[in-house]
């Protein structure tokens, strides 16, 4: 990710949170009294409610009670304009402005009896002849047959086209920002089918679809029309992908930015999170807020040890987490939760193009060392010593025994013609790069005039391996290993596969030399092979080689 595409995307997070939250308001609300009863007279405007109680009526399923709040209208709506109202309330309704029944929904009173109508958030049309500047009042006749303890409302009064449509609008703009988040989740959850290694990757493609899926649960009651007693279930689901977003964000963190007792950090973090989901359910901002607050101390605190540690990011991060508060501490729950998750994923999103950029480089620079040891691997074949040596040997056997130099020649050629073959492969079949161990021992056996034996185990020919590293460990045996008084030297390839490992084990059966237990650095052979590997496995692989009792111990283990 380009750092210029960061303050791109805070600028349209700020240009869409001006232009949702400075409009002008038209209406004052007073306090709502209530009353538990039914008298058509409760509606009038001139109504004396001095004895009604300002206190959440407490009333059973089913049973009618009515609200009265006093608003005031500041400025007359333009000409050809309507005003409307959209009240937040649990239950059935009739709405009445100025004793004037302007709206309903549902059927109050008759829940039991005609089934659920309705829908939870209603929009009604106000008379304009009813909204001149002034007081006015509302009053609502309502019942709650389900969720009764559900007492409570709050007003909307607005341009009434601008009711209708301010909501869809600011719902279009989110899901098109979050469709964002679920491409980048099913993008990275490929990158990492592709590296099953790579766990970062897949932690943040879950960050990414909770926060899609999160935008769904929030906004859908925009254009789903639900009844009231169903909408618990987009709460509670909102309740458990924030705890879902309050865990992986600081896990995610904790992955790049590494600190000591991790484990028992993140169980405390955990019981901590669970206990702020559980403690009070049914307020369900109260709960969101308070996991949002645990995940932002939670991830302040791993992302300050990072930039203590001089982590590559972290100070971005930093940074993109600062302003994720302010952000959310002068905004409303709904837009400032959402934007200051945004911008969190993006500073994840920033570490985890990081972390691919430092792959590609090791990956390049892999190819470009492993180019260079097969050079020098190749080199070393073909140097003058090399050919000095078995130009002398070849003269001795044609001397000696000219049907044995026939065959020297001809296993020198068989293996230069091999190398030929492999040098500008990846991977090449077991059986092939075995062959090539064999063909150099039998010109090893005729240079040095000893027994060479190569054993095998467990080989599966349809495997392959980067070529030539099996025959490096070959000829560094025979390289370091002293002349045996048997004259003869013994090597066993063992093969080992599990569900997502394979394994080879390549011994050599001699008396090791000083110089090679020593512990001397890595040589061209041995940088030949981690660069072989690395070109092809990344880094989903472990190499060893040590002495042992019998010679010496070669492990090669890849990964699935």
């Amino acid at each position: 990710m380009n750092l210029r595409s960061l303050p791109i995307f805070l600028l349209i997070g700020f240009v869409f949170l001006l232009t949702s939250c400075t409009q002008t308001p038209v209406f004052s609300e007073y306090q709502t009294f209530s009353k538990i009863g039914d008298q058509a007279e409760w509606a009038a405007k001139d109504w004396n409610d001095e004895d009604w109680d300002w206190n959440k009526p407490k009333v059973k399923a089913g049973e009618i009670f009515w609200t009265r709040t006093r608003v005031d209208i500041l400025s007359p709506p333009k000409p050809l304009h309507l005003y409307g109202i959209r009240p937040y309330i649990y239950g059935e309704y009739e709405i009445f402005w100025d004793g004037v029944l302007i709206g309903k929904n549902g059927n109050p009173g008759q829940e039991s009896a005609l089934g659920p109508e309705g829908k939870m958030w209603a929009t009604f049309a106000i008379p304009s002849y009813l909204t001149e500047e002034g007081e006015h009042v509302v009053a609502i006749r309502s019942s709650l047959q389900f969720f009764p303890d559900h007492v409570g409302m709050r007003l909307e009064v607005d341009d009434y086209d601008d009711l209708l449509t301010d909501r869809l609008i600011e719902t279009s703009y989110m899901h098109i920002f979050a469709g964002a988040f679920l491409i980048a989740s099913i993008y990275f959850l490929f990158l990492f089918l592709g590296n099953k290694k790579e766990y970062p990757t897949l932690v943040f493609s879950i960050s990414c679809f909770f926060f899609f899926v999160l935008n769904l649960a929030q906004f859908i009651t925009t254009y789903v029309p639900i009844h009231y007693r169903y909408h618990h279930i987009p709460l509670e689901t909102i309740g458990a992908l924030m705890f879902g977003i309050s865990f992986v964000i600081p896990f995610y963190f904790s992955m790049e930015f590494p600190y000591p007792k991790r484990k028992l950090f993140l169980i405390i973090y955990t019981i901590i999170l669970l206990f702020t989901f559980l403690i009070k359910r049914d307020f369900f901002d109260f709960t969101a807020r308070n996991m949002a607050l645990a995940m932002w101390l939670f991830s302040f605190g791993i992302v300050v040890f990072g930039v203590y540690k001089k982590k590559k990011g972290a100070r971005l991060v930093l940074l993109a987490l600062l302003l994720s508060l302010l952000i959310n501490s002068v905004t409303r729950l709904g837009i400032g939760l959402y934007i200051s998750f945004s911008i969190i994923l993006l500073s994840m999103f920033y570490l985890l193009s990081l972390r691919i950029k430092e792959q590609r480089l090791a990956y390049e620079t892999s190819l470009v060392q492993s180019t260079r040891l097969q050079l020098q691997l190749l080199k070393k074949n073909i140097q003058p010593h090399f050919l000095m040596n078995t130009l002398t040997s070849l003269i001795d056997w044609i001397e000696e025994s000219p049907k044995k130099g026939v065959l020297f020649i001809e296993a020198l050629a068989k293996e230069f013609d091999l190398f030929n073959r492999i040098e500008n492969k990846t991977l090449i079949p077991t059986s092939q790069e075995i062959a090539l161990c064999r063909n150099h021992l039998e010109i090893m056996g005729y240079r040095k005039e000893m027994k060479y034996l190569l054993k095998e185990e467990g080989i599966d020919p349809k495997e392959k391996v980067p070529p030539g590293i099996l025959h490096t460990l070959l000829e560094n045996g025979i390289t370091h290993s002293l002349p045996p008084e048997d004259n003869g030297i013994e090597f066993q390839l063992i093969f080992e596969k599990g569900t997502d490992y394979k394994c080879y084990t390549f011994l050599t059966f001699a008396q090791v030399s000083e110089a090679a237990k020593a512990g001397r650095e890595d040589g061209t052979g041995l940088k030949y092979v981690k660069a072989r590997l690395t070109e092809s496995y990344q880094e989903q692989w472990e190499f060893t080689s040590e002495p042992t009792d019998h010679g010496w111990k070669s492990v090669i283990k890849i990964y699935a």
